[in-house]
């Protein structure tokens, strides 16, 4: 039996939250669905192993809309200001 359009709908959208609820969705790791998520998706960005560093650069950008979005100030600019280049 097909799905109805608001099924597809629902599930969409519970597809996009999930993209979005992480920093580094295809690893889910880093969730940055709050401000003090994000505050720790900052903290924690250099510890993120096995993953490329365009990923991290779409997972910063993913980390800057997070922190606008709940008001979390950034002194950073780029995820290579972090300590170690954003990397260990």
């Amino acid at each position: 039996m097909p799905a109805s359009g608001k099924n597809r709908e629902n599930r969409a959208s519970q597809m996009n939250e999930t993209e979005t609820a992480y920093a580094f969705p295809s690893e889910k790791k880093e969730p940055i669905g709050d401000a003090a998520h994000v505050r720790n998706a900052i903290a924690r960005f250099n510890q993120v192993k096995g993953v490329t560093d365009t990923e991290r650069t779409a997972a910063w950008k993913r980390i800057q809309a997070a922190a606008r979005e709940f008001g979390v100030d950034m002194h950073e600019a780029s995820w290579h200001d972090l300590a170690h280049g954003g990397k260990q």
